[in-house]
């Protein structure tokens, strides 16, 4: 075989397969996933994350991994936090969170969850959930914890994201299951609720009782 088609054949596999490398490093990614591509980037970045898109890997110079958009949900049983009034207060909550796909934040995320499991997300979230949640509980007395308590989940609510944020998290809800104290004031203020209510209704009974027997001595 003549050597000019030796290396005519050469170049041809050589081109065919630099091809097929450039079109497997060509990545599309789902819209349930972020595609983070790390190692020489643009802009002096140290990822490049793609969220409903693709783009190109650059063989040898650049790698890439996904980051899952799917929510999780993190049960807090939240005990003996201290109110204002250092009153223990036990709150059990669970939080749905997920890695969030704003630009900026889901930066965060690839800086600081690429390579961890779901578990080591999820854990990472309880720990500051938990914080920022006795956080909150020291700020506030705990009869407005009880009466208020859409106030109260707004405010953790609010403290819980911004702190999630610094690690590419977003917060979806948050939904406080029960508010109880190791003294029984919250059962205290229920009670007493409760008794003021049936003496109110008594007393309202009693007086439509009398309304109706001077219009009946009347009529």
């Amino acid at each position: 075989m003549p050597i000019e088609m030796i290396l005519t054949i050469g170049l041809a596999a050589v081109v065919v397969l630099l091809f097929i490398t450039l079109i497997s490093r060509y990545k599309r990614c789902p819209s349930n996933k972020i595609l983070v591509i790390y190692g020489k980037t643009s802009g002096g970045t140290a990822a490049k994350c793609v969220h409903g898109g693709a783009a190109f890997v650059v063989p040898l110079l650049q790698d890439y991994e996904f980051l899952d958009l799917e929510p999780f949900v993190v049960p807090i049983d939240l005990d003996n936090a201290l109110s204002q009034e250092n009153i223990r207060v036990s709150v059990p909550t669970t939080v749905t969170a997920a890695i969030s796909n704003q630009t900026g934040i889901m930066q965060n995320a690839a800086i600081r969850l690429l390579g961890l499991s779901r578990q080591q997300v999820e854990s990472q979230a309880q720990d500051i959930i938990l914080g920022q949640m006795r956080a909150v509980i020291a700020t506030m007395q705990i009869e407005e914890i009880n009466r208020d308590r859409q106030a109260f989940m707004g405010k953790v609510n609010e403290a819980v994201s911004t702190e999630m944020e610094k690690i590419g998290l977003t917060v979806i809800n948050v939904n406080i299951k029960d508010i109880d104290d190791e003294s029984g004031y919250i059962k205290a203020i229920g009670q007493k609720a409760a008794a003021e209510a049936v003496n109110q209704a008594a007393i309202d009974v009693a007086e439509q009782e009398k309304m109706g027997q001077v219009g009946v001595a009347e009529r």
